[in-house]
């Protein structure tokens, strides 16, 4: 059916499963003859629990999550992790960190606030365009964690192969590539994401953490809604969560179990970044400004020769219906966001458009 919706190239908030979006109108003024929207109804009622208690179970068997992690549904988006991280997991005071785009450099900063911050590795000398060599850094023993986002949604970046980490931790924000390929948990001692972009609606974070991880021993002055203790004794219901988020959430599990599951998504994504990589590898007028082995699957940042030209082609890909193409405004230059959700539809008709673009403007 045709809802007279564009193709939404955001970084996020970004599109959602069309299906899924059909479920939650269906249900939004009377949700399986409760007589109210989830909007509208108490988190600590047996309905509400239910729809929390199916989404985690539906996350654990999409990612295959070990019981000794603990699932939680935090507000505040992976903002708020920068700091709740460091904060919870800094137990000896230092931490190890991957510098490879604007994300990272957030959490840096942030992470400094708690302890000592060792960047053991920059990709900053090349603006952010490769993943550095992760395979020997220098990591002290004492070091509590080594910290990477496993995708630049602004750079476009991602790690083929996770650092080693020569046995410490490792915590991985994956915001921007959460749940489109399959993902190895035992691999890490904790995973977060902003479920925004791949997952439902903005204002929350999954937070996947070993059990081991979660520290009771912590500064008396940490706000209590930060604490992973808290969080994980209350079943992520110490307070109001986000309930309408939860909710959604769990609706596009269901829907990527439905497809068949992470494997499935991982094809598709593949399939779609061909399609635009391929343009961009093809085309005299635009290129793509990752190194071509690092190239993300979700954001797919690209330029023209000049920021005049690509801001008149940003420009008439408004005026031909696309939304959101203009890079972020750190870096400039444009970006389509791929998401899980933008069908394969939408990349083949950004790229007839941009290569209609570009052989008109040889002319």
């Amino acid at each position: 059916m045709n809802y007279g919706r564009t193709f939404n190239f955001s970084a996020g908030p970004a599109m959602m499963p069309e299906p899924v979006l059909e479920e939650i109108r269906d249900e939004l003024l009377n949700y399986r003859g409760s007589g109210m929207s989830v909007m509208e109804m108490s988190h600590r009622s047996k309905v509400f629990q239910q729809i929390a208690d199916e989404a985690e179970a539906d996350l654990r068997e999409l990612m295959g999550i070990p019981d000794n992690y603990k699932v939680l549904f935090i507000q505040g988006g992976a903002t708020l992790q920068f700091a709740a991280v460091a904060w919870n997991l800094m137990k000896n005071g230092k931490a190890v960190y991957i510098e490879t785009g604007a994300w990272s450099k957030k959490a840096i900063a942030e992470a400094k606030k708690y302890g000592e911050v060792i960047v053991a590795a920059s990709s900053k000398d090349r603006n952010f365009s490769y993943i550095p060599d992760c395979s020997d850094l220098d990591i002290p023993e004492d070091a509590d964690y080594v910290y990477i986002c496993e995708n630049e949604t602004i750079h476009g970046l991602t790690y083929q192969t996770l650092p080693n980490t020569k046995g410490h931790v490792l915590v991985s924000d994956q915001s921007s590539m959460f749940l489109s390929k399959p993902c190895k948990v035992t691999d890490y001692g904790m995973i977060y994401a902003g479920v925004q972009k791949n997952v439902g609606p903005a204002g929350m974070a999954v937070v996947i953490i070993r059990e081991d991880l979660i520290r009771e021993d912590l500064d008396p002055k940490m706000p209590v809604y930060m604490r992973y203790d808290i969080q994980a004794k209350n079943g992520s219901m110490y307070n109001t969560p986000n309930c309408w988020a939860i909710y959604c959430c769990g609706k596009v599990f269901k829907y990527l179990k439905s497809i068949g599951g992470l494997e499935e998504m991982a094809r598709r994504n593949e399939e779609k970044a061909k399609i635009l990589y391929d343009f961009l590898d093809s085309s005299e007028m635009f290129r793509g400004t990752v190194d071509k082995q690092f190239r993300s699957l979700m954001n797919v940042p690209f330029v023209t020769e000049s920021a005049e030209l690509d801001a008149e082609v940003v420009k008439a890909t408004k005026a031909a219906g696309f939304d959101n193409l203009k890079g972020h405004k750190s870096v400039g230059g444009l970006r389509a966001s791929i998401y899980n959700a933008m069908p394969k539809e939408g990349v083949e008709a950004l790229v007839k458009f941009l290569k209609q673009f570009e052989a008109e403007y040889k002319k």
